[in-house]
C-alpha cells in the first residue's frame, strides 16, 4: 500500500520541484534585470541607480548613490530621488512619461525641507511652500493651472512671523496688502487695483527699516557670477527666479532672487579657511549695498 502511494505521489513531487526551480530561476532573472536594465531595443526599463563619478555632480565619492528611480521605455516615471554628497535626500520629484508632473520636494543638506509643491511640466501649480534655511516657513503661495500666482499669498520673516499678506488675481496684486515688521507690528497698508498700487490709499504705519531704504549705487560692485562649484538642489538653476546655492562643502553660498543668472536681490556668504562664516554681502537690484550682521542663527 505504501509503495503504491509512493509511486502515485512521486510524479507530482518531481513536477512540483521542477516548477519551483523554474520559478526561482525566473525570480532571480527578474531581480538581476531590474537594476539598470536595458531592453533589446536599447530602452531603459525598471529600477535605475546613478552612482558617482558624475561629471556634473562633483563632490561625491566613487560609487556613491547620486540618483535613483524607475524608467519605462527610457522615460522617467514615479518618484525619483537625488542625494546630497552627505547621503541625505536632495529632492523627490514625481515624473509622468519622462516629465516632472505632480508633487515634488527639495531639501537642504541638513535634511530640512526647502520647497514643497506640484509641477506640471515647467510650472508650479496649486499650493507651494518654501522654507528658510533655519526651518521657518518663508513663502506660502497658490498657483493656478497656468503656473501663475492666484489667491492669497504670504511671506514670512526668518523668525517665523508674518511679513506680507496679499491677494493676487492671476499674477496681479488685488485689494489690500499688509506688511509687518519682524516683531509682528503692522508696518504698511497698501491698496492695489489690477497690480497697480493706489498711492492715495496706501501708507506706512511704521517706518521702513534702514536696510530697505538703501538705494543701490550704480557704480557699486555688481553681484558676482555663479561659479562652477555652486549648485542648487532644485531640478535646474533658475536664471530668473529664486535660488538657494551651495558650495562644494554644502555650505550656503547665495540665496535670493536672480535675474539673468546673477543674484539680483539677496545675500552672498563667505567662509574662512576653517569653514567659519565671516561675511554676508547684501545685493539689491544686482548691486552691492553693504554687509549684513552675522547672527547666531547664521552660524548654525
Amino acid at each position: 500500500m505504501i509503495s503504491t502511494l509512493r509511486s502515485r505521489f512521486l510524479p507530482f513531487l518531481v513536477l512540483f520541484l521542477l516548477v519551483a526551480q523554474v520559478s526561482f530561476a525566473q525570480a532571480g532573472a527578474i531581480v538581476q534585470d531590474t537594476l539598470n536594465r536595458v531592453d533589446e531595443m536599447g530602452r531603459k526599463q525598471g529600477l535605475w541607480k546613478v552612482t558617482a563619478p558624475v561629471a556634473e555632480k562633483p563632490g561625491y565619492e566613487n560609487g556613491q548613490l547620486v540618483e535613483e528611480g524607475r524608467y519605462t521605455n527610457s522615460k522617467r516615471i514615479g518618484v525619483w530621488r537625488r542625494y546630497w554628497p552627505n547621503g541625505k535626500v536632495m529632492s523627490e520629484i514625481t515624473y509622468q512619461m519622462g516629465r516632472p508632473r505632480g508633487e515634488y520636494k527639495t531639501f537642504y543638506p541638513n535634511g530640512k525641507t526647502e520647497e514643497l509643491g506640484s509641477w506640471d511640466l515647467d510650472r508650479n501649480t496649486g499650493k507651494f511652500q518654501r522654507w528658510h534655511a533655519n526651518g521657518q516657513l518663508a513663502q506660502d503661495f497658490v498657483f493656478n493651472e497656468h503656473g501663475v500666482r492666484d489667491g492669497e499669498q504670504k511671506y514670512y520673516h526668518e523668525n517665523g512671523t508674518l511679513a506680507v499678506q496679499v491677494s493676487v488675481n492671476e499674477g496681479k496684486e488685488e485689494g489690500t496688502l499688509k506688511r509687518y515688521t519682524p516683531d509682528g507690528q503692522l508696518q504698511q497698508v497698501a491698496q492695489f487695483d489690477n497690480g497697480v498700487i493706489d498711492a492715495a490709499n496706501s501708507k506706512y504705519i511704521k517706518p521702513v527699516p534702514k536696510a530697505d531704504e538703501v538705494k543701490p549705487d550704480p557704480k557699486a560692485a555688481p553681484a558676482p557670477a555663479v561659479t562652477a562649484e555652486e549648485t542648487t538642489n532644485a531640478i535646474t538653476f533658475r536664471d530668473n527666479g529664486y535660488n538657494t546655492l551651495y558650495d562644494r562643502q554644502l555650505r550656503l553660498s547665495q540665496q535670493g532672487e536672480f535675474l539673468n543668472g546673477r543674484l539680483h536681490d539677496g545675500k552672498r556668504y563667505t567662509y574662512d579657511k576653517d569653514g567659519i562664516l565671516v561675511r554676508i554681502q547684501q545685493y539689491k537690484s544686482g548691486r552691492y549695498i553693504g554687509d549684513a550682521v552675522i547672527t547666531d542663527e547664521d552660524l548654525r
